[in-house]
């Protein structure tokens, strides 16, 4: 019996103690401020060099015809030494005409997408330093 009194005596305390700690909650030590503060991160965005321009060489197109063949190819003989056909019909030559275009579209539209984002990037730049 005497063990059961001593045993519900400890789990009392016990009890009491940890709804101390609970009520409490750590309140016996002192509290710390805490500052936080937000700052924006300087980058430094790196700005690509444009590629140099594109340097073409002309193409010389000769238009070989039933009725001037013989004298365009004494012409061919004498400036190249030999004579050599590419042919391409006038469909194809159209499609060829067409992906030429095809590319000056897309590489045109690559380079606005080019000057946007280095202009965007560059204004930022300017607009940071003249607010600090």
């Amino acid at each position: 019996m005497e063990q059961n009194i001593l045993w519900k005596t400890s789990r009392s305390s016990a009890i009491l103690l940890m709804t101390l700690t609970m009520v409490s909650n750590c309140s016996l030590l002192p509290s710390r401020t805490l500052e936080v503060s937000a700052k924006p991160i300087e980058r430094t965005i790196v700005q690509p060099i444009m590629p140099r321009e594109i340097d073409l060489r002309e193409v010389r197109w000769l238009t070989i015809t039933p009725e001037n063949y013989e004298e365009q190819f004494k012409i061919i003989e004498e400036q190249e030494g030999e004579l050599v056909f590419l042919a391409m019909t006038i469909p194809d030559y159209e499609t060829m005409a067409y992906n030429m275009q095809e590319l000056k579209r897309y590489i045109t539209e690559l380079k606005d997408v080019v000057v946007y984002y280095r202009e965007v990037t560059t204004a930022d730049l300017t607009n940071g330093d003249t607010n600090n």
